[in-house]
């Protein structure tokens, strides 16, 4: 028992997010429900591959399954600078149970085809959309502004936590059982996230007073983000490195089986490889407590993981395959995270969910446009050939926001400052 107690408080130290009841349920109840979240997409994405054997198709599927992210962010955003975000997580967790058990009910019954999993893919993007931009601009509600940078680095961790465990252990699943389960196993992790939610104990953010239209709000918060130069350059490289490098998931099918000779087992691997390589980057950040220095990480991410996608178009051994999506998920989660952690320090709190849902429109809602030019060039040019063409544009990328360095470390070092003075 004292060695328990010991370790609490060396946790709340080390992880001062941890002391915050509000986060300690969200932390449990999303880290189960994300698990879940990650087996759906792996499972989908199989079903389709086993129903079409078709990389376009794949390509369509991960186009129209995500596109909603970047259609539905900019009114998530507003939505999250006006309305209680406790209530609207709450909300679309429901929603997510309920196209979850669809989902369950239809592949039990031999209903599951590929136009029935397109829509289902679909509205899960749709929930998506709306629900990005809101998680991240709810984390200024559960925890206090100093212990923000610990919440979002470890609101990475879970995430990439999930990303390692849930295909891992949703291609066993599909191997051993099918890919029904998965979707039972989402559905029931949703009843432990909806049950955590609501026992949250939130003060109420201000509601931004109802003055103007929506189209005004969002022009607003275009304005803000484009011409404060921190902001804009974090959200240009994402947008860049989500379009031509995360849509890799998509392509992931296609080395499992044609280039690496595997199964389902092959995939969740795979995926689970670039997920630990996320989950080594999350741990470094969540006991980093400095702002200042992560935008070298944003500037240096991009060109690793393109390195990464290199080798991995170029191997032919499962294990030397395993390494290279390590790297990509290491560098990936960097700028991802290191991104996420800066703008929510540097911008207005009354611009936070605009600015978060540009910040969902470039990590998120980019890669159903990647997703369908890889879909389109791996029919056309290989899938090995394609991921070698991305990773030359991340390091391009990176190259060209280097040269902007000097004046963004000038810029975020006021930023933070204009922060601990507040």
């Amino acid at each position: 028992m004292k060695l328990l107690k010991q370790l609490a408080f060396q946790l709340n130290l080390d992880l001062p997010a941890f002391r915050s009841r509000n986060y300690r349920l969200y932390f449990a109840g999303q880290g189960l429900s994300m698990t879940g979240n990650f087996m759906t997409q792996v499972a989908i994405l199989w079903l389709i591959y086993q129903l079409t054997d078709s990389a376009l198709l794949l390509g369509l599927a991960g186009f129209f399954g995500q596109l909603p992210v970047f259609a539905l962010a900019p009114i998530s955003g507003i939505l999250a600078d006006r309305y209680n975000r406790h209530r609207l997580l709450l909300l679309l967790q429901i929603v997510g149970i309920s196209i979850s058990v669809t989902l369950t009910v239809i592949t039990f019954l031999g209903w599951a085809n590929f136009w029935t999993l397109l829509v289902l893919s679909t509205l899960l993007g749709l929930l998506k959309g709306l629900d990005v931009p809101v998680r991240h601009a709810f984390v200024s509600d559960m925890v206090s502004r100093e212990l923000m940078g610990n919440a979002i680095a470890l609101n990475a961790a879970f995430l990439n936590g999930a990303r390692l465990f849930g295909p891992a252990i949703g291609g066993v699943l599909i191997a051993q059982f099918g890919a029904g389960f998965c979707f039972v196993y989402d559905s029931l992790s949703y009843i432990v996230a909806i049950w955590a939610i609501s026992a949250m104990q939130i003060t109420l953010h201000p509601v931004e007073i109802q003055k103007g239209n929506t189209w005004q709000k969002l022009k607003e918060g275009f304005l803000y983000a484009y011409y404060f130069l921190p902001v804009r350059s974090i959200l240009l490289l994402l947008a860049v490195a989500s379009l031509v490098g995360m849509s890799y998931t998509t392509l992931l099918p296609i080395f499992a089986v044609e280039v690496l000779h595997g199964g389902s087992e092959t995939l969740g691997f795979l995926t689970a490889a670039a997920a630990m390589g996320s989950v080594f980057a999350c741990v470094y950040l969540s006991f980093r407590h400095r702002v200042v220095g992560l935008e070298r990480l944003i500037a240096f991410s991009p060109a690793i993981m393109g390195i990464g996608f290199i080798f991995f178009s170029i191997s032919q051994v499962f294990w030397i395959s395993q390494l290279a999506l390590v790297l990509v998920g290491w560098s990936s989660t960097l700028q991802v995270a290191a991104s996420n952690t800066v703008l929510q320090f540097i911008v207005e709190d009354g611009k936070r969910g605009r600015v978060m849902s540009f910040y969902a429109m470039c990590f998120m809602g980019m890669a159903p446009f990647g997703n369908l030019l890889a879909g389109t060039l791996a029919y056309y040019l290989k899938a090995p050939n394609t991921l070698i063409l991305g990773g030359v544009v991340c390091i391009v990328g990176s190259v060209l926001f280097m040269q902007q360095l000097p004046q963004m470390v000038k810029l975020i070092q006021l930023g933070t400052k204009q922060v601990a003075n507040h």
